[in-house]
């Protein structure tokens, strides 16, 4: 486990805030802060985040309730704005979403078009650059990927509420994206589903190089998935730890999770999590 100490010069930091040719930043964030609300009720959610992100990393970001994880997606995704500081993706000024970007949400009712079918919903952002015959191959194939195969002629209504978050990834997984923002995309779905879908993402963001912002309450779903692990902390909200993984590549939900270095990733996460960890 390596630990990323902000102000420290090390050869693990390096890595990560100091890109080479070969691995450049996707995103780059300078002295961000980020205030909600208006009047006398505006009030800072975050402060002062400094936070690179390499092209083709996993990163899970973690906090208590309310301290502004979705909020920061939000303003990665260009759906919210910075209050100060300044945020860049790709080398340029994020202004409203960006193209690569694909977002998966907890709302998965809201996501869905309900008198679409699941393979007409996951084709959607397919429509503008496939065939038809295409487009029904590539949403088929991101179905299967999640199990639901026998399901692409379902309505959202004749699903289960995990089946629709299922159908959300799916159409995320479809457009082949260089860029995932999610929000606790795994959270309605039972425990077997979403540890299958787990080492499914995991097996994709490999193959297809795309870098993941990943938000999360779930400390074990945090440390199994991520290349990155990052707790934001403290009203506002700023980097409280950011750790790099030690864990390898290919990764079982039984194996990985009974070695030495998955629980000690775990407990220092607790750990922070629970206040009595140093910020580092």
């Amino acid at each position: 486990m390596t630990v990323l100490m902000p102000t420290q010069k090390t050869a693990a930091n390096a890595s990560v805030s100091t890109p080479s040719p070969q691995n450049p930043l996707a995103f780059r964030c300078r002295n961000l802060s980020v205030e909600l609300g208006s009047g006398t009720a505006r009030r800072r959610i975050i402060e002062g985040l400094s936070f690179d992100v390499p092209k083709g990393q996993f990163v899970c970001i973690l906090g208590e309730s309310g301290v502004g994880k979705t909020t920061l997606l939000r303003v990665f995704g260009g759906l919210a704005s910075a209050s100060g500081g300044s945020i860049e993706l790709d080398g340029a000024p994020v202004i409203g979403p960006p193209k690569a970007a694909v977002f998966v949400f907890q709302n998965y009712a809201a996501s869905l078009l309900p008198w679409r079918t699941a393979l007409r919903n996951v084709e959607i952002g397919l429509e503008a650059s496939l065939s038809k015959a295409e487009r029904r191959e590539r949403a088929l194939a991101a179905l299967r990927q999640v199990n639901l195969g026998e399901r692409v002629n379902d309505y959202p209504r004749q699903m289960s509420g995990g089946m629709q978050q299922r159908v959300q990834i799916a159409r995320a997984l479809a457009v082949g994206p260089q860029l995932l923002l999610m929000d606790e995309p795994f959270g309605a779905l039972d425990a077997m589903t979403r540890e299958s879908l787990q080492v499914e993402l995991r097996r994709l963001q490999k193959v297809t190089g795309a870098t993941i912002i990943f938000i999360t309450h779930d400390v074990d779903e945090s440390v199994f998935l991520a290349d990155r692990l990052v707790v934001l902390k403290g009203k506002p909200a700023s980097i409280g730890l950011d750790l790099l993984s030690s864990l390898p590549d290919e990764r079982d939900q039984i194996k990985t999770k009974e070695t030495p270095a998955y629980l000690e990733l775990r407990h220092t996460l607790y750990e922070m999590l629970r206040g009595k960890g140093a910020s580092a």
